[in-house]
């Protein structure tokens, strides 16, 4: 790793998977693993094109019951180009001896290289170097050059290309009894001399897919059709040190893009108006060029590589092209089929990002929830609530995705999923509709869907929360919390847990930031809303009264994840340490013993703690106070270390918020769980995972750790407020962000220092609020601030 590339020497079967995970190219719209263009699907590699928004729902038989899943599709491959000698055997690393190898992902670029060079026999060699591109600023083209270089030798070099219809799903092994065959009605044939083309649908969805490929040489391209592919071929006449260069454009669309009549004649149409490939390279250079001034980290040595990777990975799967689309945030980004490409609650952790740079993709992915506002309403009601229920696991059109069963690798047994059961996802989506329009000062998107979203999730909580005469309070049945571990009681017929922290102390603040916002509405605004939805005022007094008194369970002078936590058996953590090198999924390894990890003290990751993740401490008491509880520093001191000590840290999100955390509570340890966060998909910690997908939460966190939680920086009251924590292993960095109307506003800190400077605009002063002063910048103006120690 260098501060822009991301190099690999050598060839290794075995990190494979990983490296084309970590090596893919996307714009946003669609991406492509990097998979070398001459390797097919094997053990080894997994050649994956992925467009946002693209699913189909199958139904298989597992464990003799008929289970339907919606997956993303595994589209069309338009990589492949394959090469070999005249009449010998097509050279790859698999099955040639090869003298070099390396791969180098240029970050700043977002251009993929590699260089090999094969071993033909009797001193001769080949060397083939590639660049790659997914094109940044035409989200519909991808271009491929390769360079031949003959060593040693002369020679006729067969060269093939392809777009390959007969591809499935089969990236990741847990699914291998899964249906995976989406695609149906594969038809190929020739545009021009230089240019097939392929067509497909998906077979339940009938989503309609169009690629066109042209492929350009100094020779002449021959073509043919073959089922389910649409091959080129060319002959290169080689000599030593002579390079011939084969260069294969391709363009894709869908039926699901706007403004075009057919997407196989939109496609044929637009690779056949593409510039060659050094046009191509210098447009799609200028998009990286202005992604990077938008959103770059100014951060040395190995922390700021990484930071780069994630930033660069989180802009090809979300991209201001994103912001044209109807797609939510896909947990595993573009990546790979890893949770069948599944929207989850990771917007939590990516959207406090992208609000600060690219508010219009925060907009669009917050559409994307809204326009299933209505299925979500259908859900709350199907379960007798009103207001909306929001899926745990998100596709196309807002039902519930969340899987019937789920394997455990270790025992081979398939078992029941209740992780449907986090109905917290609604407070989440409800946080990043507010973070959004206090970073932004969007308030026609709160005024209108935003506020319909808040009341709608609101409706939900006040209608789900019970009153218990003994306690006094509101209490909220039959959850599952963020840890997941947990997901009933022990001996329990019934899924779902009593009033889960996290769960309550959210729903709480849904309701009070609703009651804000209805009592702000402009007045015809409001009455537009009240009657769309039919709210009256005692449903405004029952909300009133539910955010003020639902329960927070405690126990042994801490905060209790659940209610009845602390009637859990203590596991004995360290003779599992002992028997296993990894006890991450300790779920599973309990399972496979015939245990159960619903009867111990133990999480998976961060539960109560995401508290601590969402809210600063002064607003985290405010909401604990409201609630009737006091929540000094010491009881959230004595809940940080109690659940430190029974975590396995399941999800690479949990190294994140632990860091996150510490870094107010406990500094000294923070760093340790700061660094598993950023090296969670480059050193594969969840042990194979990555290479079925990155982990797009985790990267974009690890940027939002920077950006806002070692800087305190919040969006609230029309300020920007800010109360900096330096680590000593990160206390100099700078980055630019863009608020409310202000665009590259810099921030830097610089061992005790702090310097803001606001680009000259028009738009009003910034108040920057610190603990001890408040300043006004005036657009044009650098303000340097001495640190409080």
């Amino acid at each position: 790793m260098t501060g822009w590339t991301w190099e690999y020497e050598g060839y290794d079967p075995a990190d494979e998977r990983l490296r084309e995970s970590l090596c893919t190219l996307g714009n946003g719209y669609f991406a492509t693993r990097g998979v070398l263009p001459e390797c097919a699907a094997d053990a080894v590699h997994y050649p994956g094109t992925y467009a946002a928004g693209c699913y189909n729902r199958l139904t298989s038989d597992v464990a003799g019951r008929r289970v339907e899943n919606e997956d993303m599709v595994n589209l069309p491959n338009w990589l492949p180009l394959r090469f070999r000698l005249a009449d010998g055997q097509w050279l790859t690393p698999d099955t040639a001896t090869v003298l070099d190898h390396r791969q180098v992902l240029h970050l700043a670029s977002g251009l993929l290289e590699r260089r090999t060079r094969y071993d033909l026999g009797d001193g001769r060699a080949l060397s083939v170097r590639q660049q790659r591109l997914v094109h940044m600023a035409d989200p519909h083209l991808v271009a491929l050059r390769t360079e031949f270089t003959a060593d040693r030798f002369s020679g006729e070099l067969e060269v093939e290309a392809f777009l390959d219809g007969g591809v499935n799903n089969a990236g990741v092994p847990r699914y291998r009894d899964l249906d995976g065959r989406h695609l149906t009605h594969v038809h190929t044939g020739t545009a021009a001399p230089d240019t097939v083309w392929l067509r497909c649908r998906t077979r339940t969805s009938d989503v309609r897919i169009g690629m066109a490929a042209r492929l350009t040489a100094d020779t002449p391209v021959t073509t043919r059709h073959a089922f389910p592919r649409a091959v080129q071929r060319v002959r290169l006449r080689l000599s030593p040190g002579r390079t011939a260069t084969v260069d294969k454009t391709v363009a894709l669309h869908t039926s699901r893009d706007p403004a075009i009549s057919d997407p196989l004649y939109a496609a044929i149409d637009r690779v056949g108006g593409a510039g060659g490939f050094d046009e191509l390279l210098e447009t799609h250079l200028t998009a990286w060029d202005q992604l990077w001034r938008r959103a770059g980290l100014d951060i040395d040595g190995e922390v700021g590589g990484i930071l780069r990777l994630h930033l660069f990975h989180v802009l090809q799967t979300l991209s201001p092209h994103t912001a044209d689309l109807d797609v939510g945030v896909p947990a595993r980004g573009l990546h790979g089929e890893a949770y069948r490409g599944h929207v989850f609650w990771d917007e939590l952790f990516v959207l406090p990002y992208l609000n600060l740079h690219f508010p219009e993709v925060s907009r669009a992915l917050l559409r994307y929830r809204h326009r299933r506002l209505d299925r979500a309403c259908s859900a709350a009601r199907a379960v007798g609530r009103r207001g909306a229920l929001f899926p745990w696991q998100s596709g196309s059109d807002g039902r519930e995705e969340t899987q019937q069963l789920h394997l455990n690798p270790r025992s081979g047994r398939w078992l029941p999923d209740h992780s449907r059961l986090q109905h917290h996802v609604g407070s989440a989506i409800a946080y990043n509709v507010w973070q959004y329009c206090e970073a932004s000062g969007d308030a026609e998107f709160l005024h209108t869907k935003g506020a319909e979203m808040l009341l709608q999730v609101a409706r939900f909580w006040a209608d789900s929360a019970t009153y218990d005469e003994s306690l006094g309070r509101h209490r909220i049945h039959g959850v599952v919390g963020p840890d997941e571990y947990h997901d009933a009681y022990p001996e329990a017929q019934q899924p779902g847990l009593d009033d889960n922290t996290y769960t309550n102390v959210t729903a709480a603040w849904v309701l009070t930031r609703t009651l804000e916002v209805l009592r702000t509405l402009p007045e015809p605004r409001r009455r537009e809303l009240v009657e769309r939805t039919g709210l009256d005022g005692g449903e405004l007094e029952q909300w009133e009264d539910v955010s003020r008194s639902l329960h927070v369970p405690f126990h042994d002078g801490v905060i209790s994840q659940f209610a009845g936590y602390g009637d859990l058996a203590e596991l004995d953590w360290g003779s599992y340490r002992k028997r296993y090198d990894d006890i991450r999924r300790l779920d599973r390894i309990l399972e496979a013993e015939s245990d159960t990890v619903n009867r111990y003290r133990a999480s998976k990751q961060a539960d109560v703690l995401m508290l601590g993740y969402l809210f600063s401490p002064t607003e985290l008491q405010g909401l604990f106070s409201r609630l009737g509880y006091r929540l000094d520093e010491d009881t959230w001191q004595r809940t940080v270390d109690y659940y430190l000590a029974r975590t396995s840290h399941g999800s690479t999100l949990s190294g994140l918020v632990h860091g996150w955390v510490l870094a107010r509570a406990r500094r000294a340890e923070a760093w340790k769980f700061c660094l598993e966060a950023l090296k969670g998909d480059i050193a594969d910690v969840q042990g194979g995972t990555t290479g079925e997908g990155i982990h797009l939460g985790a990267m974009a966190g690890t940027l939002d750790l920077v950006q806002r939680g070692l800087t305190g920086l919040e969006t609230r009251g029309g300020a920007l407020w800010l109360d900096p924590v330096p680590l000593p292993e990160l206390s100099s960095y700078g980055f630019a962000l863009r608020y409310q109307g202000h665009w590259g506003v810099r921030l830097r800190l610089e061992r005790g220092r702090l310097e803001i400077a606001v680009p000259a605009s028009d738009e009003a002063p910034i108040d920057v609020r610190l603990p001890d002063r408040t300043v006004c910048v005036q657009p044009g103006e650098t303000c340097r601030l001495v640190l409080q120690d």
